[in-house]
């Protein structure tokens, strides 16, 4: 089932019904990418540590179970579909909307969604075009600078909503240039896949 050998991802643990569906998940993606692109081919042999692995990780950043996540730009499924398939295995009642553009993209998730009994809504909307949907967290993964994710965020999220954005060896930077446009009380945390990457976990977002 796994397409890499070796001991499967931390975030995996010993939970053989989220293996099964993160399996199910990985072989959709390596039907589908051919033909639409989910991911880059040098980069999906590495499918367990270097997208499924980093998106679980977005989960456990939360102390309380959320009520809305709003996944938006969700492209091949990354973070929105792992997350929301980690979640059901672990029995939340959190409900998933994930925002993609590209309907062939959305097609291919609302088959994840099924296939794998996630259960998540998909949205076939530019991120601007959608309605306010008042989530209590709203993540995005490789889609826009910091500034403009705060812009999309802001629009979204409840009155105490968190945003979750995984960056890369530039964060600090985005963080200093966004603050020119955006406050936010800002924690930090390590990503578990990479030495170079962080999690930028926001709060209170405003304009500055």
């Amino acid at each position: 089932m796994h397409p890499e050998a070796g001991p499967a991802p931390v975030g995996l643990g010993h939970d053989p019904d989220l293996q099964h569906r993160l399996g199910t998940f990985v072989g959709l993606v390596e039907k589908w990418n051919p033909s639409i692109n989910l991911v880059s081919r040098d980069s999906l042999p590495l499918i367990w540590s270097r997208h499924i692995e980093d998106s679980l990780q977005l989960l456990d950043v939360l102390a309380c179970e959320p009520r809305l996540w709003l996944d938006m730009g969700s492209g091949g499924g990354f973070p929105g579909a792992v997350v929301a398939i980690a979640a059901r295995t672990r029995g939340l009642k959190t409900s998933f909307v994930l925002a993609e553009s590209d309907q062939r993209k959305a097609a291919f998730l609302r088959t994840v969604s099924r296939e794998t009994g996630a259960g998540f809504e998909v949205l076939a909307s530019r991120i601007e075009d959608l309605a306010p949907q008042d989530a209590d967290v709203v993540s995005a993964r490789a889609l826009a600078p910091l500034t403009v994710l705060c812009g999309y965020a802001n629009r979204h999220l409840s009155d105490d909503g968190v945003a979750i954005f995984p960056k890369g060896q530039n964060a600090e930077r985005e963080v200093a240039e966004a603050r020119n446009v955006w406050q936010f009380d800002l924690t930090i945390e390590p990503s578990r896949t990479d030495p170079n990457a962080k999690l930028l976990v926001l709060r209170g977002l405003r304009r500055a």
